[in-house]
């Protein structure tokens, strides 16, 4: 009577590697997710919770154009805000020498110097306006025929909009014109009118830009607070529990090492029984 002993029939082994490959599979999957650090790094892995946070991900996207649009514009605005208020000092300026030389007893030497500083602060003027450009924008010269609008929302439906306001000189803004003089005391009182005119219009002017400013200032804090929950929202769907993960990753280890004690002593199993008919 011979005895034989299959190995083939070894349920114990067999058993024994389905478990060892079944934790090393975990342990792949758990080391690639503690790597990453994404719970959900393909559609394969979750596929609703992959396509919800692709589409977040694209509006979150769509949000750096719309908060680089409001950044030019504010730019764009600032420029602007500060060329018109050096404007308004200027004229302050010239409404002091407009002022002194509409007396009439002012000798010939002292109306030429006042003429003179006059004529030079006129040019500051048109050079500061002039100068009033970011990235090929200027709100004030004239050149800007209307307005700019300005990317509001994700999606290119909705504008805000910078409007530009004209500063040149004799223009509805500025009505003193570039040739005006002090040359007489007539001339000086003429000018002195239009620059008070002028005062008023470009602290309108400011005071409007001002409020757009504001606005863009306001949707920009908006647009960054809701790209700040679009990105956490998406990080609350994909990304890994990290504590979690590196837990289950030990855990793993420890099994991984016990299954392959394991099937180790299912293996030797049948040499042990042949050992005992020897």
């Amino acid at each position: 009577m011979s005895i034989s002993v299959n190995n083939n029939s070894n349920n114990a082994a067999r058993i024994a590697l389905q478990d060892l490959a079944n934790t090393q599979g975990q342990l792949t999957q758990t080391q690639n997710t503690v790597s990453s650090g994404l719970s959900v790094a393909s559609a394969q892995d979750n596929p609703d919770l992959w396509s919800i946070a692709q589409n977040q991900q694209q509006s979150a996207t769509g949000l750096d154009a719309v908060t680089q649009s409001l950044n030019r514009a504010t730019s764009i605005s600032d420029v602007a805000t500060a060329a018109g208020q050096n404007v308004l000092t200027l004229l302050n300026k010239l409404k002091n020498d407009a002022t002194s030389a509409s007396d009439p007893s002012l000798d010939a030497t002292s109306r030429q110097a006042y003429n003179a500083d006059f004529k030079t602060v006129l040019n500051q003027i048109s050079n500061t306006v002039n100068n009033a450009t970011f990235d090929g924008a200027n709100l004030l010269n004239g050149s800007s025929t209307g307005n700019l609008s300005v990317l509001a929302s994700a999606d290119g439906s909705s504008f805000l909009t910078l409007s530009s306001t004209d500063l040149s000189l004799g223009g509805s803004v500025i009505t003193l014109g570039s040739t005006a003089s002090l040359g007489t005391a007539s001339a000086a009182s003429t000018a002195l009118s239009q620059i008070n005119s002028s005062l008023t219009n470009v602290t309108t002017a400011l005071s409007n830009l001002g409020v757009q400013a504001d606005q863009i200032s306001a949707h920009t804090a908006f647009v960054s607070q809701l790209s700040d929950s679009l990105q956490t929202g998406v990080g609350d769907l994909v990304n890994a529990n990290m504590g979690a993960e590196s837990a289950k990753l030990q855990a793993l280890q420890v099994q991984q090492q016990l299954s392959v004690q394991s099937l180790s002593v299912a293996n030797q199993a049948p040499s042990v029984i042949l050992s005992l008919f020897r």
